[in-house]
């Protein structure tokens, strides 16, 4: 679990980073170019110390550059603000492989409810089409305290409560569907 949330806090450092500056300073121009830093220095020391860097490294150090080149060029910060939106499409279409979530279960629920952990699988990659939605629809709004508010309580709020969701449907399902074997062996 450890190796999960330290992978994530590298895959969105640049994100945070930009984040906490701006609603310290206030200034997009500077969080902008302290966030591009940041990923140029991450992915510098990566390098330096040998990891082995994946697609998505280069992917979000792509991102960052690109994205926010064009937020310092045309001093738009909507630009930076969309990033995390491809993130999210980019899961929820990896989300839409069947069977994704299978590796991530226990085996009680992988093969007692399969069909279900497949619906799930499917449900978790709409959440994260329509939070990407929600980054771009929010981003283009302009407004930085609602964005910040959006990509720091919402995005996690929803992750959070779909998780605690699908934990007592599946902990219900299970239940029920071994109750009802047990009832019908003899």
């Amino acid at each position: 679990m450890k190796d999960v949330f330290a992978k994530l806090g590298q895959d969105f450092f640049s994100t945070v980073l930009f984040l906490v500056l701006y609603l310290i300073t206030g200034d997009v121009v500077l969080a902008t170019c302290v966030a591009i830093a940041g990923a140029v220095a991450q992915f510098i020391r990566a390098r330096i110390k040998g990891e082995k860097l994946d697609v998505m490294t280069y992917a979000s150090l792509a991102l960052v550059i690109v994205l926010g080149g064009a937020t310092l060029l045309t001093n738009d910060p909507r630009f930076v603000l969309a990033k995390p939106s491809i993130g999210h499409f980019a899961i929820g279409a990896i989300m839409l492989r069947k069977g994704w979530m299978l590796r991530y279960l226990p085996p009680i629920v992988s093969e007692t409810i399969p069909e279900y952990v497949t619906i799930a699988g499917y449900a978790w990659a709409a959440l994260m089409f329509a939070l990407g939605a929600g980054t771009i629809g929010v981003a283009m709004s302009g407004d930085m305290k609602l964005w910040a508010f959006y990509v720091s309580v919402v995005l996690m709020g929803a992750k959070v409560a779909a998780f605690g969701l699908q934990y007592v449907v599946f902990r219900i399902l299970v239940g029920r569907r071994l109750r009802a074997a047990a009832v019908s062996v003899p």
